[in-house]
């Protein structure tokens, strides 16, 4: 992987771009993680002459995460942040930067620094063949408990909404913004992206998959595999599949 270069301001917001991309990062209680994340997608997207936003989604974090995602913005025009109050929960984050978001091509990763922004380039390609980029983790970096409950979800999820993926819950996919025009979103935990793709798919877009590496949490600690969190997810999924089987 080549050693990514300084990031070179924008100096015309006239000027025609090839790449028209909102990204953003949900975020609770990151404050180690938040900064380098951001400066991360600057460099790439400046490389790339991107017509880009970048948003932070802070989810009622109770530690610095709101100060230094407000300092971020303040010294750079192209990030802005959405505060939560409270903690809504996971897809209440997605939900948010989702409606934020006002380019043509949608992104979105934890702000937990798990993933490499510099592997978001590559989905460009396949973005113009499909209507979303729902990747998967190559040689997850997490316990073994962890890894389980993932792969015994995306299989319960693939086989309610007819979905052929291979992890659901990845926190890096593209989205071709119009996917999201008339998509009314109702999970606000952990089934949020259960929701957003089987929706897709029964409106007919397009998904392909592809992997990037994930890396171990170096600060912060993980919330999603939080039991509470876990079961609410099932007793939600049936729910969910009775509404966009009604739907078109």
């Amino acid at each position: 992987m080549s050693k990514q270069g300084q990031a070179q301001p924008q100096t015309s917001s006239s000027r025609p771009h090839a790449l028209s991309i909102s990204v953003f990062f949900p975020c609770y209680n990151e404050e180690d993680n938040v900064g380098p994340t951001v400066t991360k997608a600057r460099e790439v997207l400046d490389r790339l002459d991107a017509d880009y936003e970048l948003i932070i989604v802070d989810d009622g974090s109770s530690d610095a995460t709101p100060r230094i995602a407000d300092e971020i913005a303040a010294e750079n025009a192209s990030v802005k942040v959405i505060h939560h109050p409270t903690n809504l929960g996971y897809g209440a984050a997605l939900q948010s930067g989702i409606r934020a978001a006002s380019k043509n091509l949608v992104f979105y990763t934890d702000g937990d620094g798990q993933f490499d922004f510099a592997e978001m380039p590559p989905l460009l390609d396949l973005i113009r063949r499909y209507d979303i980029v729902s990747c998967y983790r190559l040689n997850r970096r997490d316990s073994v408990v962890r890894r389980f409950n993932g792969w015994c979800w995306t299989k319960l999820v693939c086989l309610v909404f007819g979905l052929k993926l291979r992890d659901i819950d990845c926190a890096f996919k593209l989205y071709k913004r119009e996917i999201f025009d008339g998509m009314e979103l109702c999970s606000t935990g952990a089934l949020i992206n259960a929701e957003i793709l089987a929706r897709a798919a029964r409106k007919g877009y397009t998904i392909t998959q592809t992997g990037v590496h994930h890396f171990p949490r170096t600060a912060g600690r993980q919330t999603g595999a939080n039991l509470r969190v876990i079961f609410r997810a099932f007793r939600e999924l049936l729910k969910l599949r009775k509404k966009i089987c009604s739907t078109k």
